[in-house]
């Protein structure tokens, strides 16, 4: 099975790169792959330091939701894929830098909510589309990354922001132009890496520790709310209206 991302490890930096065509739109199987490739380089004594980034179009819209129409069945699965991909992130004992473009949808945000430092192209988008989609997710990842109301706002709406917006809420570190994101990510990830590893690996675990609440947890019980939305018939209306590039008609409208 071809991996929808590939791995370059160079001066203690391990580059990984989703790229699976058109949108980044990983799989069940895609998803579980992502998040055992992000744990082993937690382990890789060669690495010091990740940095996630994306081909394409964007950087990640999620979770394939042509799969989940075709099987809700999945989405169980789907949903684990989902939690240890954000949790190898987010509690891998080296720094993960996320370098984002275009858009950054569902999945992506909790790449990037999961994430230690994040870059951002001036094209990059944030977005939560899930109430459009029949399902949950993606709130406390959101909420690591910007003000309580301005989630809820982004979630109720399912409407965009900017870069430019999150960086003036300080989600991102820097934003810059397309061509550059690659080599300021990296940049910023070779001077990270030439600090002392066991320090830099004790510094992250310290931050994890006095962040407020279980980032794990929080999101766990969200999707205890992602299965019950698929139980619904308006649920698999969002994913078949999606899927047939139409406007969703719901029972109750």
């Amino acid at each position: 099975m071809t991996q929808p991302f590939h791995i370059d490890i160079q001066q203690g930096v391990a580059e990984l790169v989703i790229d699976r065509p058109p949108v980044n739109a990983l799989d069940n199987a895609g998803w579980l792959a992502l998040a055992d490739a992000i744990d082993a380089l937690g382990q890789n004594d060669n690495v010091r330091v990740i940095v996630i980034r994306a081909e394409g179009r964007g950087f990640c819209a999620g979770v394939d939701i042509k799969e989940l129409d075709a099987h809700p069945e999945l989405i169980v699965s789907v949903n684990a894929g989902n939690y240890v991909t954000f949790r190898a992130i987010h509690r891998n004992p080296k720094p993960v830098i996320a370098a984002l473009h275009g858009f950054v949808l569902g999945g992506g945000i909790g790449i990037a909510g999961a994430a230690d430092v994040l870059f951002a192209s001036e094209c990059a988008t944030f977005g939560v589309p899930e109430v459009d989609r029949g399902a949950m997710g993606g709130g406390a990842h959101l909420q690591r990354l910007f003000p309580v109301q301005k989630v809820r706002a982004m979630y109720f709406s399912g409407e965009p922001i900017s870069a430019a917006e999150a960086y003036r809420l300080g989600a991102i570190e820097k934003v810059v132009p397309r061509e550059q994101l690659r080599d300021t990510a990296l940049d910023f990830a070779r001077r990270v890496a030439a600090k002392s590893a066991a320090m830099i690996q004790l510094a992250k675990e310290s931050l994890n520790g006095v962040e407020d609440g279980n980032l794990e947890d929080k999101y766990r019980w969200e999707q205890g709310f992602t299965l019950q939305a698929y139980l619904s018939a308006d649920s698999a209306e969002t994913r078949r209206a999606f899927v047939e590039k139409r406007e969703a008609q719901f029972a109750s409208q």
